[in-house]
């Protein structure tokens, strides 16, 4: 018959961390794929205006934004400005310029969609005038941006 020692300590198996490498790299690739980097540092400040009837663009491939609004940088001024990608532009007529270089391959200008992003306490004076540059080069598709209520 068999013995049982009752004295002697049992070891407790050391932990196998063959497979953490491939989780951590499994990890970072999930989160380098998922990720959306920031596309423009806003120079002004929008805050939109309510809207109650607000519907979500489905393809933002095709989407150009301009946002005017209040400048960040006190050295900017305290007049609303109009911002383009990561420029603010000296006035209105640089829209139109801005909008023809933005042309996709494949796609014709008045197929592309010029979403205003606008803040609330700026005039109408100024988004006319951009939205008569955008139709000046048949920019013909513009979207105002605006929060759901």
């Amino acid at each position: 018959m068999g013995r049982f020692n009752k004295n002697k300590k049992k070891n407790v198996p050391a932990v196998n961390t063959a497979a953490l490498p491939d989780i951590i790299f499994m990890l970072l690739f999930f989160f380098m794929v998922a990720t959306t980097m920031k596309e423009v540092d806003m120079k002004v400040d929008v805050k939109k205006p309510g809207a109650s009837e607000a519907i979500a663009i489905e393809d933002k491939d095709h989407v150009d934004f301009v946002y005017v609004g209040y400048p960040v940088d006190a050295a900017e001024g305290t007049e609303p400005r109009i911002q383009l990608d990561d420029q603010l532009a000296l006035d209105y007529t640089q829209v139109a310029p801005w909008k023809q270089t933005k042309v996709r391959e494949g796609l014709a200008i008045y197929e592309l969609v010029t979403s205003l992003k606008v803040h609330e306490d700026v005039g109408m004076r100024i988004v006319s005038n951009i939205k008569e540059q955008l139709r000046s080069v048949d920019a013909v598709k513009i979207n105002y941006s605006a929060e759901k209520r």
